[in-house]
């Protein structure tokens, strides 16, 4: 048997902001943004550059119960963890594109990591691990 996470939904306020963001700072790919009229949404997949399984899914937030989860969907712990297979190059770039950083570079027993925010609140590690990134095999 063989699964995976395949989509991680992130609510966000609007979608082209989140665009902005996650794909015109952080460079990640836009797999997917399709119209769903019939329920006033659309269905936004981004994708981290060189990942091949897992993505996220740009949520709007529809109703005041999931407009109060924007940036804080795990209570203020980091919520995703960006793998890098070069930390100094993302970090720079990430910093030279804007990007707020909240907990600056450190070197871990399990690698360099740096904390940065979203434009919503939600915390991100950027790591660039020294052993094989959990669910990948060492080449």
């Amino acid at each position: 048997m063989r699964q995976y996470l395949g989509l991680v939904s992130l609510v966000v306020r609007d979608y082209d902001e989140a665009l902005d963001f996650y794909v015109g700072k952080l460079g990640f790919t836009l797999l997917e943004d399709t119209a769903v009229p019939e329920q006033s949404k659309r269905w936004v997949v981004i994708q981290p550059p060189g990942a091949r399984e897992s993505a996220l899914l740009l949520a709007r937030a529809a109703n005041e119960t999931q407009a109060s989860r924007i940036g804080n969907q795990t209570g203020g712990r980091v919520f995703l963890f960006l793998y890098t297979d070069d930390f100094w190059r993302d970090y720079q770039r990430f910093r030279d594109q804007g990007v707020t950083f909240v907990r600056e570079p450190k070197t871990e027993p399990y690698g360099t990591v740096a904390v940065f925010r979203d434009p919503y609140g939600n915390l991100w590690d950027l790591v660039q691990s020294s052993r094989p990134c959990p669910g990948q095999q060492e080449s």
